[in-house]
């Protein structure tokens, strides 16, 4: 992980949400998309097809969104005003004004289509892809890169994820983090108010780049949770969940020499979604381990907060952790970074 400090972080966070109010469009007399988390698009209701509302907005073009997660406030119709005087004609702008309002105008023509083709090719699907970079050159050449990808879909009872990562560091040319990982979630609720479930979560990690006490040990994680929870909160601004699982680690050592070993681990976990002012979402998910053969424990944690500056452009802040994985193997980290997605 690249030494960047928090306050870094917090700064570069912190003036995204400046941008993105500023940003924001004025109140017009036109129809409204307004999504779940309150975002608002101004434009022209096209219709509705196939449980999806067509809405051709004035910035991003035509936007194809799911009829539950949006809704139309039709435009108010102007009173009449008395007829006034043509006023004198405003001189023209500044030519400088007008290419820079024209790649304005392109970028997000663009970027609606990029959209568009994603939501076109995954439907019915929903996801994001999101990325990370950094340089820094002090006492040493450090550089960082990360990419993931995102894929959900929800049905009445039941809800689908599809998650993918890379992290790539290096240091001095010498590669210090050099790691796939690609996780799932099933998640089946028993009643109608959806307050107990069970849930099925496989995670494949690949890691190329560890090493103990200086020699390489790279490995290949399948960890395989089945648990069983109850939600405390259902609404859609606030929802919480706890539950129990059983874990099965199967951890296969890749470098010299080679080796498999399997075991099971008992754990509870915490699962919160909060939607707070200003647009932002907080996520967090908990996990304790705990086997009851070996006495052994462990923990993992991770904090997501996302502010999202239009329907398709997002940022977000992450600290993840793991320590004393109950597998013996992985390896332990903290990460803290700054990421940008695009959603459709």
């Amino acid at each position: 992980m690249s030494r960047v400090s928090l306050g870094n972080f917090i700064i570069l966070f912190v003036l995204g949400l400046v941008v993105g109010r500023a940003v924001e469009p004025a109140v017009s007399a036109r129809d409204v998309l307004v999504y779940q988390d309150g975002d608002r698009v101004q434009g022209r209701l096209v219709g509705r097809k196939d449980g999806l509302i067509v809405f051709q907005s004035e910035r991003f073009g035509e936007l194809r969104v799911p009829a539950d997660k949006a809704e139309v406030v039709p435009a108010k119709t102007p009173a009449a005003a008395p007829v006034a005087a043509k006023p004198a004609a405003e001189p023209p702008p500044a030519a400088a004004n007008d290419e820079s309002a024209a790649e304005e105008v392109r970028a997000s023509a663009g970027l609606a289509r990029l959209t568009a083709r994603l939501r076109e090719s995954f439907k019915p699907w929903s996801g994001r892809v999101a990325f990370s970079t950094e340089i820094v050159s002090d006492t040493a050449e450090r550089s960082t890169l990360s990419l993931e990808g995102r894929l959900s879909r929800k049905w009445t009872a039941d809800e689908v994820q599809l998650n993918g990562r890379y992290d790539f560091s290096q240091t001095n040319d010498l590669t210090t983090t050099d790691m796939l990982k690609a996780d799932a979630l099933w998640r089946h609720s028993f009643s109608k108010k959806k307050n107990s479930f069970v849930q099925y979560r496989p995670t494949l990690e690949w890691n190329r780049a560890n090493r103990k006490g200086g020699v390489p040990a790279d490995y290949v994680l399948l960890q395989q949770e089945i648990g069983y929870g109850i939600s405390l909160l259902t609404r859609p601004e606030r929802k919480l969940r706890v539950g129990v699982s059983e874990n099965l680690f199967d951890v296969w050592t890749t470098s010299p020499p080679t080796s498999h070993n399997s075991r099971a681990v008992e754990s509870a976990f915490i699962e919160t979604e909060l939607r707070l002012p200003w647009g932002l979402l907080l996520t967090d998910r908990g996990v304790y381990y705990y086997s009851f053969a070996s006495q052994n424990d462990g923990w993992e944690n991770r904090i997501d907060l996302t502010k999202k500056f239009t329907p398709t452009l997002s940022t977000a802040i992450r600290h993840e952790t793991r320590q004393g994985s109950p597998d013996g193997t992985a390896q332990d980290y903290t990460r803290l970074r700054l990421l940008l997605g695009l959603d459709f």
